[in-house]
């Protein structure tokens, strides 16, 4: 069981309690970025870059992924393709992604892209506050105490 982050788009604060968790419980997290990315000294916690490019890092992830494995993303096309391989995803918000949700959420992402493509606006996530930082924490928390 590995942890793999899609961490060009994960916030300090998560990544933060990933390399906490990854200590306290011995479980293995790769971050994949396509910039580097400091992480803590540990043979548990390892950065992997890959080149500049669309989606270079979401098909690394797939790529490495195995069923049991955590993916943390807020890209639900990712989420989808890792839940596909037999994974689970969360998003630095702590919302859990899994089959009996992924379609739902898939099929929204697709309405908003057509809103935006056609000139709606339609706003954006608020900013990253505790309430949702704790969520995380307490998702993660729940996946790793499921998997001892």
């Amino acid at each position: 069981m590995k942890i793999w982050v899609d961490a060009d788009a994960c916030p300090v604060a998560m990544r933060k309690i990933l390399f906490k968790a990854a200590q306290r419980t011995g479980t293995e997290v790769t971050l994949i970025a396509n910039q580097a990315i400091s992480v803590p000294r540990s043979p548990l916690i390892t950065m992997r870059q890959v080149p500049q490019g669309f989606d270079v890092a979401d098909d690394e992830i797939v790529r490495l992924v195995q069923p049991g494995d955590l993916v943390i993303t807020s890209d639900i096309p990712l989420a989808s393709e890792a839940i596909d391989k037999g994974a689970t995803a969360l998003s630095g918000r702590g919302e859990l992604f899994d089959k009996e949700n992924i379609r739902g959420l898939l099929n929204m992402r697709d309405f908003m892209d057509t809103l935006r493509g056609s000139g709606i606006q339609t706003g954006g996530h608020a900013a990253l506050g505790q309430a949702e930082i704790k969520a995380f924490a307490d998702q993660l928390d729940r996946w790793l105490a499921r998997r001892k």
